[in-house]
């Protein structure tokens, strides 16, 4: 049915801001290839001025989201200078990718890597692809010049606490010792932290905050005889541990905030990526960083339900710290499949993405027509299309667990576009990624990062 008044359809509840908001999408999209195309990432050049570059998701399963990412990444390194690639993962499983596109030796490990769930988010066949480019990319490239991977999460208590003792082990015995005992404690709760926190938070157990803080203290007080003793890689082995420290003091405080709401846990978790990257950035002199995370963690919070119930996020502490120079790139989707689990800690499943709902961004993206897209309205570029995203619609976000009998509920917040992002990248239709098994591929070399 259609309003001869006005020329829109009510069924569909298409008001005339809708309409105009659409008209713009479809004349400002700038239509893309398939990520696989050899020139899908030209568009992207835009960006190359950036220092960081943030490149979001809209869940944590889709094919075309991590080829894409993959694709804008390898353009930003070859064209523009970039060095870094800093992912939402935890730091010793992303040092094994770290270390195979580097060419480095192995670092002490206390498991394989990518066994805790959600074990698709990064052993998938895209990730391999990026991996194994970039890895042939730095084979050219001087080893002080190459282009790292890192991990920004809070998640790798066991592991972290691992890397520490074991750098110690190799440069300081008597500090290692103290450092055992400091993080035995600890390591009953090593892989179940969530009970840690709940019992420290019931009272049945006191907080081993104060032991976590003074090994970072130490470690840090050590720094420079540390390095000395280490001379021949530079700090990189230091810097590694020391990262693994603050891990082990930010997991210790975030599975305590668990039990205190969502809000504390979520901030302390982004503070963490934020501070990771700074101290990226600052280990570098010649940094540029791109960062891939789920469009939550990217986009401005301050602009979404997120921030106006008290969240902050990276990309809103990275616009803080960096203004212009840190671009927030969000993705979308409509339709298709996703690999996602029905809830946390149960099997992983290739599930039908329900269409968007309607009053939603990904429904006004989806009524434009384009298969896929680039829409980007930084700054003065295109005031009027600011303008008409300056309004509150729906956004979905859906992680590792997606629940499509209640999504509206479950995966939907409201946002306001044009403040979230500066850039918005749309697929209409899009697919789940392909997960790896435990196994390395045939005929992988030993130093593969899935591999045991």
């Amino acid at each position: 049915m259609t309003d001869p008044q006005k020329g829109i359809a009510v069924d569909d509840q298409i008001i005339p801001e809708r309409a105009a908001l659409i008209a713009r999408l479809r004349a400002c999209g700038e239509p893309l290839p398939p990520p696989e195309a050899p020139e899908f990432a030209n568009a992207f050049d835009h960006f190359g001025d950036a220092r960081i570059v943030l490149l979001g998701e809209a869940t944590h399963g889709t094919h075309e989201f991590y080829a894409a990412r993959a694709a804008i990444t390898r353009r930003l390194i070859e064209r523009h200078g970039f060095n870094i690639v800093a992912v939402e993962g935890d730091w010793p499983d992303i040092a094994r990718i770290d270390n195979y596109v580097r060419h480095h030796a192995k670092r002490p490990h206390r498991g394989d890597p990518f066994l805790r769930f959600p074990t698709w988010m990064w052993r998938n066949a895209e990730v391999l692809g990026f991996a194994d480019w970039l890895r042939g990319h730095n084979a050219g490239v001087p080893k002080p010049a190459r282009t790292s991977v890192r991990g920004l999460d809070v998640y790798s208590l066991g592991e972290s606490i691992h890397a520490v003792i074991a750098y110690l082990d190799a440069h300081d015995p008597a500090a290692a010792e103290e450092a055992r005992r400091r993080y035995g404690a600890l390591l009953p709760w090593q892989d179940e932290p969530q009970h840690y926190g709940e019992a420290v938070t019931t009272g049945r157990l006191a907080s081993y905050e104060p032991a976590v803080v003074a090994q970072l203290r130490d470690l840090l007080a050590q720094r420079m005889d540390l390095i000395a003793r280490n001379s021949a890689q530079d700090g990189e082995a230091w810097f590694d541990a020391e990262q693994n420290a603050r891990i082990v003091r930010a997991a210790e405080g975030y599975y305590r905030a668990m039990y205190r709401g969502g809000v504390a846990s979520w901030n302390l978790r982004d503070r963490h990526m934020f501070d990771t990257v700074q101290r990226l950035m600052a280990h570098r002199e010649d940094a540029r960083v791109v960062v891939w995370a789920h469009n939550s963690h990217i986009g401005n919070a301050s602009a979404t339900a997120m921030g106006w119930r008290g969240e902050f996020n990276i990309g809103q502490l990275l616009r803080s710290a960096y203004g212009e120079d840190a671009v927030l790139i969000g993705f979308g989707t409509d339709r298709g499949t996703v690999a996602a689990a029905s809830d946390w800690g149960a099997e992983m499943q290739v599930m039908d993405l329900r269409p968007a709902r309607r009053h939603s961004w990904e429904d006004a993206f989806r009524r434009t027509d384009l298969a896929r897209s680039l829409t980007d309205w930084r700054g003065a570029k295109r005031p009027d299309l600011a303008g008409v995203l300056s309004q509150s619609l729906l956004e979905r976000a859906v992680g590792v667990v997606y629940r499509p009998q209640s999504e509206l509920s479950s995966h939907y917040f409201e946002a306001v576009l044009a403040d979230q992002f500066d850039a918005y990248v749309w697929f209409a239709e899009t697919r789940a990624v392909t997960p790896l098994g435990r196994e390395r591929p045939h005929g992988a070399p030993e130093t593969w990062p899935f591999g045991i």
